[in-house]
């Protein structure tokens, strides 16, 4: 039980990689704060945890919303009495070419995407620096180390979450607070899902051309990142022993992007 008595939340926790992790810490003896705008769906992964005997709180949360944001890690805390991890997951996709990008979409994505990770990591330092522990766990992307057409928004914020990480990494180092950047290639969830339709329009091309050649043309074997793959490095780098483990991008992506 590598989390026993630890305390995380997970934003974006009521699907896809968010509800993976949230899974994989509760069956490691973590209680886990299932953090999601859509409250039914985190109460549905909240109950999974309870129905395998773990401990879950449900905490309806925008993370674009600063007050919902402190609101949903202060009932995290008082629910469990401390905090240990952060996982910043909750996001988004909007995909346009920049000259038909919406400003007001824009903002959209990396609010949810950048501006969530700010919000969640400040209230939750709150907590972790007066107990001199804490991990801060990002959801970043291949796409915070390279960039691909008609993602603007998606890409700007996930390289901004990278640089956020590292600065947290030096802001939170001698407090005793790791952070680390876990950057997946494409895993089939139901945002990856939305995009393949999308992107062949935009592209002019078939759905199996944007699976198999904009997906997962760069990777060393045409495979998708499992939900489990990235759950696997979430949980190592929430239960990494020593703070020698700090300021790190972890790349899940079958050698899609190498670094």
């Amino acid at each position: 039980m590598q989390l026993q008595d630890r305390v995380a939340v997970v934003t974006g926790a009521g699907s896809g990689i968010g509800r993976a992790i949230a899974l994989r810490y509760a069956g490691e003896g973590c209680a886990v704060a299932v953090a999601d705008l859509d409250e039914t769906a985190a109460s549905r992964v909240a109950a999974e945890i309870e129905a395998a005997g773990g401990r879950s709180l449900t905490v309806c949360m925008d993370v674009a919303d600063e007050a919902a944001v402190e609101r949903g890690v202060e009932e995290t805390v008082a629910a469990f009495g401390r905090l240990d991890v952060m996982v910043a997951n909750a996001g988004i996709q909007i995909v346009h070419p920049v000259e038909d990008f919406p400003y007001a979409e824009f903002r959209k994505v990396v609010d949810i995407h950048l501006g969530g990770s700010f919000l969640l990591t400040k209230a939750c330092i709150r907590h972790f620096y007066p107990q001199k522990s804490g991990s801060l766990v990002y959801m970043g992307s291949v796409h915070s180390h390279e960039a691909s057409p008609l993602k603007s928004a998606y890409v700007a914020a996930k390289h901004g979450i990278l640089g956020l990480c590292r600065t947290m990494a030096k802001e939170g180092g001698r407090h005793g607070v790791r952070a680390n950047i876990i950057c997946p290639g494409f895993v089939r969830t139901p945002l990856v899902e939305k995009q393949i339709p999308e992107q062949a329009r935009d592209l002019g091309i078939s759905e199996d051309e944007v699976v198999r050649n904009v997906m997962l043309g760069r990777t060393v074997d045409g495979e998708f990142t499992t939900l489990a793959d990235v759950a696997d490095v979430a949980l190592f780098l929430a239960s990494f022993r020593s703070n020698a483990l700090t300021g790190q991008s972890i790349v899940p992506s079958h050698g899609w992007y190498m670094g």
